[in-house]
C-alpha cells in the first residue's frame, strides 16, 4: 500500500506540473495550486489511513508532517503573493518544485519500505497479555558509560498473564537482547510464553542496546566503542586475546544487569508498594506482575551475545533453573587463552541448557569439533548435565529475533536465512515453551531433533 500511495501523491505532482506549465499562470495562482496540490494529496493521505498497513506510526508520521507543512506553506504565499500583471512562473521552476516534492515525499515514506506493520504472531496460550515497563537504579554500580558519577539505570519490560487466578503464580524468565538489540526484539516470544502462563521480563542493557530511555526522559544510544568492539571481533584475522578481553568486559556488564535485575525483584515481590530505585509511572502494573511471580522458578534466555549472558547466570547463580541460548557463542565459558586457543571450562554445566543455532553456526561447530578445534559451545554441550541442541535449517543469526519481521532489509543486512521467518519464529517459540513447561513446570519429557524443519 505504501508503494501505491506513493503513486498516488506523485501523480498530483506530475498532474501539478502539466496543469499549471500548461496554463503559464502567474506566481499568485501557482500558490493556489500548490495549495490546491498539497491539500488533495493530504486528503489522499487520510483516506488511505483506512488501509490496512497504513496509520500515524512512525512509518508514516514523517509524510504527514511534510504535507502538513506544505499546506502551511503554500497558505502562507496565498496570502503575501499578490497578483502581478503579466508575470509568470516559469516553467522550469514548476517542474523542479515538481521534482523537489516528488524527492521529500519519497524521502518521507522511507521508514514505511524499512518498517512493516509487525505487530507480533498470534499466541497459542490461555491468558491475555499484560504489559508493564519501569527503569531501576542500581545505586552500587557507576555507570561507565558516563562521567558524571551517576549510577547504572536498567529499563525491564514485563510481559505476564492478565485473567489468571490471584493465587496463580507463574515461572520467571529472563530475557537478555543480543548486540545492537532492544526490549522488543523477541516481541513474539514474550507473548507466547506470557499467554502460556510465565511472567517474562525483557531486560534492556543501555549503550549495548540500540536505543532506550533513561529516568530523565533523555534517549540513549548504542555506544560507538561498543559498535567498534563487536566489529572487531566480528573481523577477519583477530586474536583470541582480544576476543576474550571484550567478550569479558561485556558479559560483567550485562551478567550484572541481569543479577540486578533478578535480585530486585525477588526483593520486591509481595510487596504492596514499590521501593524508590523503582521508576515507572505504571506502579500497580508493576505490582501486578510481581504479585502472580514465582520468583523460586526463573528461567534465563536470551540472543547472541545475550544467550552468552543467559549461560553465564546459569553458571553463576544457584537459583537459575534453566537456560536457553539463541545462537550464541558461550563466551563467559572461555576462562582464558594460552598460545592462541581458548581455554575453556570442562566441569559440567549445572542446570538444563537448550542451544538453537543458525545453519552455518551448526556446520562451523560440527567441523571445529571434526578437526579436534576448542570452541565453547562444543565442550560446554558436551558435559553439560542436561543439554539439548538443535539447529534450525535455513536460518541465519537475526531469524532467532523478531527483526525479520519487523524490518526484512535491515534483518538481511545483518543475517538472514532461506527461511520463512514468520514460521521460524513461531517454530522458535513453540520449541521455547516446551523446553520451559518441562523443566519449570514438570510438563511432560522435552525432545528436539538435532535439526528442525520448519513447516
Amino acid at each position: 500500500m505504501n508503494i501505491l500511495l506513493l503513486i498516488l501523491l506523485c501523480v498530483f505532482e506530475a498532474a501539478f506540473a502539466v496543469t499549471a506549465g500548461g496554463r503559464k499562470c502567474g506566481k499568485k495562482d501557482w500558490q493556489v495550486g500548490r495549495l490546491i496540490c498539497n491539500g488533495g494529496q493530504l486528503l489522499v493521505f487520510l483516506i488511505m489511513l483506512i488501509a490496512p498497513g497504513i496509520d500515524l506510526s512512525f512509518r508514516f508520521m514523517g509524510l504527514f508532517v511534510l504535507l502538513i507543512l506544505r499546506i502551511v506553506a503554500a497558505f502562507i504565499g496565498v496570502l503575501l503573493t499578490r497578483k502581478k500583471e503579466g508575470e509568470r512562473k516559469s516553467i522550469a521552476m514548476m517542474i523542479l518544485s515538481a521534482v523537489i516534492s516528488a524527492v521529500l515525499i519519497s524521502a518521507s515514506l522511507v521508514p514505511s519500505f524499512v518498517i512493516t506493520a509487525y505487530e507480533g504472531l498470534s499466541v497459542t496460550g490461555e491468558y491475555e497479555v499484560a504489559q508493564a515497563s519501569a527503569i531501576l537504579t542500581d545505586e552500587s554500580r557507576v555507570e561507565e558509560f558516563e562521567t558524571d558519577g551517576s549510577k547504572r539505570e536498567v529499563p525491564v519490560y514485563f510481559y505476564y498473564p492478565a485473567n489468571a487466578a490471584e493465587e496463580k503464580k507463574f515461572p520467571l524468565v529472563i530475557f537478555s537482547h543480543g548486540a545492537f538489540g532492544y526490549n522488543k526484539s523477541n516481541y513474539s516470544t514474550f507473548t507466547e510464553l506470557a499467554s502460556n502462563g510465565y511472567t517474562v521480563i525483557s531486560t534492556e542493557h543501555p549503550y549495548h542496546s540500540l536505543f532506550t530511555k533513561d529516568t530523565a526522559g533523555n534517549t540513549i544510544t548504542v555506544d560507538p566503542s561498543f559498535m567498534s568492539g563487536i566489529a572487531a571481533i566480528n573481523s577477519e584475522g583477530v586474536d583470541e586475546e582480544t576476543v576474550f578481553e571484550l567478550s569479558s568486559k561485556w558479559l560483567e556488564l550485562r551478567c550484572d544487569d541481569i543479577d540486578f535485575v533478578i535480585d530486585s525483584v525477588k526483593s520486591t515481590a509481595g510487596e504492596s508498594a514499590l521501593l524508590e530505585y523503582w521508576h515507572t509511572e505504571d506502579t500497580q502494573g508493576i505490582i501486578s506482575a510481581l504479585s502472580v511471580t514465582d520468583t523460586d522458578n526463573i528461567g534465563v534466555m536470551g540472543h547472541s551475545l545475550g544467550g552468552a549472558a543467559a549461560v553465564n547466570e546459569g553458571r553463576t547463580r544457584n537459583d537459575i533453573s534453566t537456560v536457553i541460548d539463541l545462537d550464541g557463542t558461550m563466551l563467559g565459558e572461555v576462562t582464558g587463552v594460552e598460545n592462541g586457543v581458548d581455554t575453556v571450562r570442562d566441569d559440567p554445566y549445572p542446570v538444563p541448557l537448550l542451544s538453537f543455532d543458525n545453519e552455518e553456526h551448526h556446520f562451523a561447530a560440527m567441523e571445529a569439533e571434526k578437526n579436534g578445534e576448542v570452541y565453547a559451545n562444543n565442550v560446554v554441550m558436551g558435559n553439560a548435565v542436561c543439554g539439548y541442541r538443535t539447529y534450525i535449517a535455513g536460518t541465519g543469526h537475526m531469524n532467532f529475533t523478531d527483526l525479520p519481521m519487523y524490518s526484512p532489509s535491515l534483518a538481511k543486512m545483518l543475517g538472514t536465512g532461506s527461511v520463512d521467518a514468520e514460521k521460524c519464529m513461531m517454530t522458535v517459540n513453540g520449541i521455547t515453551l516446551g523446553f520451559f513447561d518441562s523443566f519449570l513446570k514438570g510438563k511432560g519429557e522435552f525432545i528436539v531433533q538435532e535439526c528442525t524443519e520448519v513447516s
